[in-house]
């Protein structure tokens, strides 16, 4: 009994020093201190078929975070948050090249971002005419 006693109190002090630096009271910034040296870049990115998101069944979606270190479900994460942060988060800045030559059919193709770019909300809504149309922007943003 007298064990079991000691053992109960040498775990629960050891569990104390362990998880003590890791609550919330110790992980929280002083007054007035910002919480981090980054403003939050997280989005959720999705591709669907139909002429808006509110038609269209979003067929693939991606996280992507960008603040602090490039992150997420994105195939190509560092490549699209570069390219993110190279037109200041402005996806309309995202542009299909005028050298590629797609088809005339159209087959409604529907991207969304939703999240934050630089501590900013974001909602972003874009309909192509078609497949060949959005891989043709040149970025990696919405190709996965």
């Amino acid at each position: 009994m007298r064990n079991t006693a000691r053992w109960a109190a040498a775990l629960g002090l050891t569990a104390t020093a362990v998880c003590g630096p890791l609550t919330g009271a110790a992980l929280a910034a002083p007054s007035g201190a910002p919480a981090s040296l980054y403003a939050p870049s997280a989005l959720v990115l999705t591709v669907g078929h139909g002429e808006n998101a509110a038609a269209a069944t979003p067929e693939r979606a991606v996280t992507l975070t960008c603040a602090p270190s490039s992150s997420g479900t994105h195939p190509a994460a560092v490549q699209a948050c570069a390219e993110l942060r190279g037109v200041g988060g402005n996806f309309d800045a995202l542009v299909p090249r005028p050298d590629v030559l797609c088809t005339k059919e159209y087959n409604p193709v529907v991207v969304t971002a939703a999240g934050v770019w630089q501590g900013k909300r974001v909602a972003y809504e874009r309909t192509f005419a078609n497949e060949c149309v959005k891989n043709a922007v040149v970025s990696s943003v919405f190709s996965f």
